[in-house]
């Protein structure tokens, strides 16, 4: 019974790194800050979205790579260093003449568990404001991406993956209990969306939702929001970081997601005769 509690109980570290323009220093950086949340007990510990990359269009091909490469050889080898589920943010991936914003996955022994290519590209225009197009240099990811641990199923998407309903939902009828969201919101966007997605997205699945950004840099080109979160089944804040490069860490009770699922379960309510989010066969 001891072992079961312990099972139902487990940290997640999220390190919110500081990005610069040179790889080399943000592999070095990132490799310490993960095995730094290890040490405070972390058991599961995911890193931004373009960790190892400046966020820009004009970035990804000059910093793109092949999988594996240089930077998913450094997470694999933290990973099983520190014996750690790692989610590896995002990087800009090179493969088949085609680039993706990709995050990949490893388990405590390195091995590389799943990876996620970003499925819906961040492409807005706000008049005045932002302008913002991936798909002049990404290709679209075609996968749904979970993976087991010993605590839970866990779902990963992208940023702007945060935004569509329907990838959570699918994700939570697969069996996920935690979704982790590498994302660099803006200085638009962050204010106004960031936590208020995170909140729906766990509110309406009854799922933790953790999402993990760069740090702010004022003199990027574009320039992050931060305050990694992460978000109860609840629909409750309980950790939240500022702008600044930092680890967050919090314990994800999943007792407690069971608890609220009795207590409000919809998903045994759900009208089935009348609706449904499927996912397409491929």
């Amino acid at each position: 019974m001891q072992a079961a509690r312990t099972m139902a109980k487990f940290r997640l570290g999220l390190v919110q790194l500081f990005v610069s323009p040179v790889k080399a220093d943000n592999l070095k950086k990132a490799s310490e800050l993960v095995k730094q949340a290890a040490q405070q007990g972390a058991q599961i510990v995911a890193l931004p979205e373009c960790f190892n990359s400046p966020y820009g269009t004009k970035f990804f091909p000059e910093y793109a790579e092949k999988i594996p490469g240089e930077s998913t050889h450094m997470l694999s080898e933290v990973a099983k260093e520190c014996g750690i589920y790692l989610i590896g943010g995002s990087i800009p991936e090179e493969d088949s003449g085609k680039l993706y914003n990709t995050c990949t996955v490893y388990g405590p022994d390195g091995t590389l568990l799943v990876k996620h290519r970003k499925v819906h590209l961040f492409n807005i225009d706000v008049p005045g404001k932002i302008r913002f197009q991936e798909s002049e240099t990404l290709t679209p990811g075609e996968c749904f991406s979970v993976f087991d641990t010993p605590y839970c199923k866990i779902g990963v998407g992208i940023c702007y993956d945060i935004r569509f309903a329907e990838l959570a939902q699918i994700y939570t009828k697969k069996g996920c209990q935690l979704l982790v969201y590498p994302g660099a919101f803006n200085m638009i966007t962050g204010p106004a969306h960031w936590e208020l997605l995170q909140r729906a997205r766990a509110l309406d699945n009854q799922v933790y939702v953790a999402t993990v950004s760069p740090a702010r840099d004022e003199k990027a080109s574009y320039i992050a929001w931060g305050h990694s979160t992460v978000v109860s089944p609840w629909g409750e804040v309980i950790a939240k970081a500022g702008a600044d490069e930092t680890i967050v860490s919090t314990d994800i009770d999943l007792q407690y997601l069971a608890d609220i699922r009795q207590q409000i379960p919809i998903h045994s309510q759900r009208r089935h005769d009348l609706y449904s989010v499927e996912e397409k066969p491929k």
